[in-house]
C-alpha cells in the first residue's frame, strides 16, 4: 500500500505557521513605513505651501535617500564588526600584522573612490524630516558606538547625517590636561604608532615591514628640521635603519613623488617625535590644537582616497602619502610642529576652521605626484595664526587619521641637562583609546 500524504493537514504545521507569521510581520512593517513616508511627504508639501498634485512626484526624494543611507550604514556596520573581530583575535594572540599587498588593494586603484566619496557626501547632506532625525542619529550611534550623552544639541536639530558627523560636544566633555609641560591629544581615536624619529630619511612605520618618510608626508617645502649627516659616531650606530624594507619603501616614495623628496635623504635632528592616531566613524570628528602654537601655513595635497582601516594599512603601499591630506605647519615653544589630517574613502572633505574657504576632494583635480601641493601662508607677511591649546582647528566628515610631528626636549637638550631630567616621554600605549585633551606625553 502506497503512502499518500493528506493535503488537509500539513506535515510540518509549525514551520508553515511561522512562515505565515513572518509574512504578516513583513506586510505590517511595509504598510507602516509607507504610511509614515506618505505622512512625511504630505507634511513637507503643506509646509512648502504646495497643495497641487504636481509636487507629489518629488516628495519621496528625502525618504528614498534616507533608506539608502540606512542600507549603507548596515553594510558598513557588518564590515566593521568583521574587521574588528579579526583584529582583536590577532591582538589577543600577540600577533602583529605585517605588510602584505593583495589583489583587493590593486582593485581599489581602479575604483572612482573620489567620486564615490563626493556622492556619499551629497547623500549624508540630504536634510531628513524632523521626526526621522533622532532615529537616524541613534542608528548611527548604535552601529559605530557613538556616545549620544555628549552631544551638545537635541538630535532633532541635526538636519542631516553630515551635521551629526561634525557635531560639537557639551561643555566640559573633553577636559584639558592642566599640566603646562604636556602635549595633549588633538582628536578622539586609537593610538596606532608613536616614537622618536631617528633613522635616515625620518621614516615612520606604516605597518611592520613597510615605512614611509615624513618628508614625503609633509611635502618638500616643509620646515622639518633635518641634518645632512650625523655628526657623532654613536648616532650612526643607533640610527642605522634596521631593515632592508625601509630602504625599499624610501626609494618607492622617491620615484613616485620626485617633488616631495629631499635631494639628499637627511637625518632628523634630535628630539623630533611623531604620533599617529586613527579615528573610527563613530568617534568625535573635530580636530583641536595639541598645544599653544603659531600656525604659519597650510599645504593641501590632492591625492587618492583609499580607506585607512587596519586592512588597508597592511595592503596598500604609501597609504598616508598617496591619500588626500591637509598639513598645518608652525612653531611652538619647543620648536617645529606639524599636523597632517589625512582623508579616506567617504571622508574626502576636510574642513579648516581657520580657513573656511578651503575645499578638498574637488573634481577635475590632477592626482599625479609631480603636481605641487596648494600652499597658503597665514597672517600678515606670513606671520601666522596663534591658536591656544584645545582650540578647534579642523574637522573630518567621518573618521580618518591624524599624524602629529613635533620637536620636544630630550635628555641631551641644554635646558634638560641642567635639571638632569629625562626629557620628553610618551604616556600612551599602542592600541590605546585616547580623547581630546588627554596627555600624549610630558617633559620635565
Amino acid at each position: 500500500m502506497k503512502f499518500r500524504p493528506s493535503y488537509k493537514h500539513p506535515l510540518f504545521p509549525y514551520h508553515r505557521m511561522a512562515a505565515h507569521h513572518f509574512q504578516y510581520r513583513c506586510r505590517f512593517l511595509t504598510s507602516f513605513f509607507a504610511k509614515r513616508v506618505h505622512q512625511a511627504a504630505r507634511a513637507r508639501a503643506t509646509f512648502n505651501g504646495d497643495h497641487s498634485g504636481g509636487s507629489e512626484g518629488g516628495s519621496y526624494l528625502v525618504p528614498g535617500a534616507t533608506v539608502a543611507t540606512i542600507l549603507m550604514l548596515g553594510a558598513l556596520h557588518a564590515r566593521r564588526l568583521y574587521d574588528d573581530r579579526k583584529v582583536e583575535e590577532a591582538r589577543g594572540r600577540g600577533v602583529e600584522f605585517e605588510f602584505q599587498p593583495d589583489v583587493k588593494a590593486s582593485f581599489l586603484r581602479l575604483l572612482p573612490l573620489r567620486t564615490i566619496s563626493r556622492f556619499w557626501g551629497l547623500l549624508t547632506s540630504v536634510e531628513a524630516p524632523v521626526w526621522l532625525r533622532p532615529y537616524i542619529c541613534r542608528a548611527w550611534a548604535r552601529a559605530f558606538h557613538s556616545n549620544l550623552e555628549e552631544v551638545a544639541l537635541p538630535l532633532e536639530e541635526y538636519a542631516s547625517l553630515r551635521d551629526f558627523f561634525v557635531r560639537s560636544l557639551k561643555e566640559g566633555s573633553r577636559p584639558i590636561d592642566p599640566d603646562p609641560k604636556c602635549l595633549i591629544s588633538p582628536v578622539d581615536g586609537i593610538v596606532l604608532r608613536f616614537g622618536e624619529l631617528k633613522s635616515t630619511g625620518a621614516m615612520i612605520d606604516q605597518v611592520k615591514g613597510f615605512s614611509y618618510s615624513v618628508s614625503s608626508l609633509l611635502g618638500g617645502n616643509s620646515m622639518l628640521p633635518m641634518m645632512a649627516e650625523r655628526t657623532h659616531q654613536e648616532d650612526v650606530i643607533i640610527d642605522n635603519p634596521g631593515t632592508e624594507e625601509s630602504k625599499k619603501s624610501w626609494w618607492r616614495v622617491s620615484l613616485a613623488s620626485p617633488r616631495v623628496r629631499d635631494p639628499v635623504p637627511g637625518c632628523p635632528m634630535r628630539g623630533l617625535f611623531y604620533c599617529v592616531i586613527y579615528l573610527k566613524p563613530g568617534d568625535y570628528h573635530r580636530i583641536h590644537s595639541p598645544a599653544d602654537w603659531n600656525i604659519l601655513g597650510r599645504r593641501h595635497f590632492s591625492g587618492h582616497l583609499f580607506p585607512l582601516n587596519e586592512r588597508a594599512t597592511r595592503t596598500i603601499r604609501n597609504l598616508y602619502v598617496e591619500n588626500e591630506r591637509v598639513v598645518l605647519e608652525g612653531l611652538w615653544q619647543q620648536g617645529f610642529m606639524a599636523m597632517a589630517a589625512i582623508g579616506a574613502t567617504n571622508i574626502g572633505s576636510i574642513e579648516l576652521y581657520i580657513e573656511p574657504e578651503l575645499r578638498t576632494n574637488q573634481p577635475k583635480k590632477k592626482l599625479a605626484h609631480t603636481e605641487p601641493p596648494d600652499e597658503q601662508f597665514y597672517g600678515p607677511e606670513g606671520g601666522g595664526i596663534a591658536v591656544r591649546r584645545g582650540d578647534e582647528v579642523a574637522a573630518f566628515n567621518m573618521g580618518s587619521t591624524v599624524v602629529l610631528v613635533f620637536q620636544a626636549p630630550t635628555a641631551e637638550s641644554p635646558s634638560v641637562k641642567e635639571d638632569s631630567s629625562p626629557g620628553f616621554s610618551f604616556c600612551v600605549r599602542r592600541g590605546e583609546r585616547i580623547r581630546v585633551g588627554a596627555a600624549l606625553g610630558r617633559w620635565h
